[in-house]
């Protein structure tokens, strides 16, 4: 399975971008209001310059205290931001988030963000694949 597959299954209305200069507390308004974990920091909405994840509002938080909420998320998010396209296995995706402890990743084509898949999309659709194959099995055991 390819991220693409994830892609086809998901309509992408929680890829949602800050520019730089957006404030943290306008992103945290964000994240509440669209019931999301993650926002991607792009310029122009097709390019991944950083991501702010709950994780990266927390460390904020902690190291310069409600000061943070006024200053620029281009200061709190993570810049070395993994991305994948949509030609990447499913299980190459898991294993990167697990190794490098995240939980969502951008998908890039020819260098254009086109979507955001996390780890919860990966495992449903693994999921999903397991079953199929288990149905599979079974009919042809049961002679179906």
């Amino acid at each position: 399975m390819f991220v693409q597959h994830i892609l086809n299954t998901k309509n992408n209305a929680n890829l949602i971008t800050v520019p730089l200069k957006t404030d943290l507390s306008g992103a945290i308004s964000i994240l509440a209001a669209r019931k999301i974990g993650v926002v991607i920091v792009s310029e122009t909405g097709k390019n991944a310059l950083g991501i702010l994840s709950e994780r990266d509002i927390i460390r904020a938080l902690s190291e310069a205290g409600t000061n943070a909420l006024s200053a620029p998320v281009e200061q709190f998010m993570s810049r070395d931001v993994v991305t994948c396209s949509p030609q990447t296995s499913a299980d190459a995706v898991l294993a990167l988030m697990t190794e490098n402890r995240f939980r969502h990743m951008p998908v890039l084509e020819e260098g254009a963000l086109i979507g955001l898949i996390s780890q919860g999309d990966v495992v449903f659709a693994r999921l999903q694949e397991i079953s199929m194959e288990k149905d599979a099995l079974q009919g042809m055991i049961m002679g179906h």
